[in-house]
């Protein structure tokens, strides 16, 4: 059995990453694409290989609020080209490395990478939550259910035992595999959860249309799985899978 046990004294989160969809506004996560961007992204699907003196910087803005920031951000008005996995691609390439990683089973997307880019083919709706704001409200409601989610979690399939929520070095992590979890393992927590997630104002709905790209953190936010989009995880330095209980998530490169 994987040894992780809770912390003797579960703290509050706090910083960027703690969030209600409530408090947001879209000027908070949207980071526009302009014509020139889009012109440069179009001549680099057509001719691989060379700069983007203008995307790049953009592209280094949304990995930083991955990161350090609220978690997630979108980028919105990217030409879509008929193969979306060049874009995905071309855009990711800037952002990290692509990692093989199983599309999840359960409601939330829980793909094992440090940054997960999801491109809009078709209108669709994603719902978002702060892990960090959802631990918070555990806390609050119910510590020992939030204490179950900080032990090692026996999986249906038989893998490593994973908790739900870690702090490795002062650092947070969350990750929410809901299909996986042996609910007799998990007892009322999970009914708990599922409480704080159905309060008024804790998520937040973000309306994708084709060309959107949403970039997602999933140890920080997560993600409803919806239809209509391509997804490509990326593994990203310093990651969150290499060091604590999550390291056993870590995929080859």
């Amino acid at each position: 059995m994987t040894e992780h046990t809770p912390p003797r004294r579960i703290a509050p989160q706090t910083g960027s990453h703690l969030w209600t969809g409530a408090a947001l506004s879209p000027a908070d996560w949207m980071l526009p694409l302009g014509a020139e961007e889009a012109a440069e992204i179009e001549a680099a699907l057509a001719a691989p290989g060379g700069s983007l003196p203008r995307l790049g910087p953009l592209l280094a803005r949304l990995a930083e609020r991955l990161a350090h920031g609220l978690g997630f951000s979108l980028l919105r008005g990217l030409p879509l080209p008929e193969e979306v996995s060049s874009l995905l691609g071309l855009l990711g390439s800037r952002i990290g490395q692509a990692v093989h990683a199983p599309p999840p089973s359960g409601p939330f997307h829980s793909e094992a990478c440090d940054a997960l880019l999801l491109l809009c083919r078709e209108p669709t709706d994603v719902l978002l939550y702060s892990a960090a704001a959802l631990h918070n409200e555990l806390l609050k409601a119910d510590r020992a259910a939030l204490e179950v989610f900080y032990r090692a979690l026996p999986q249906r399939d038989g893998s490593a035992e994973l908790p739900v929520f870690a702090v490795t070095g002062g650092v947070f992590a969350a990750r929410l595999d809901r299909a996986s979890i042996d609910p007799a393992a998990a007892g009322g927590a999970l009914a708990a959860l599922d409480d704080i997630v159905a309060r008024p104002g804790i998520g937040l709905k973000v309306s994708l249309r084709p060309g959107d790209l949403l970039g997602v953190n999933p140890f920080t936010v997560w993600a409803s799985c919806a239809p209509g989009l391509a997804a490509l995880p990326l593994r990203v330095e310093p990651s969150r899978m290499e060091d604590g209980p999550f390291a056993v998530l870590n995929p080859p490169g």
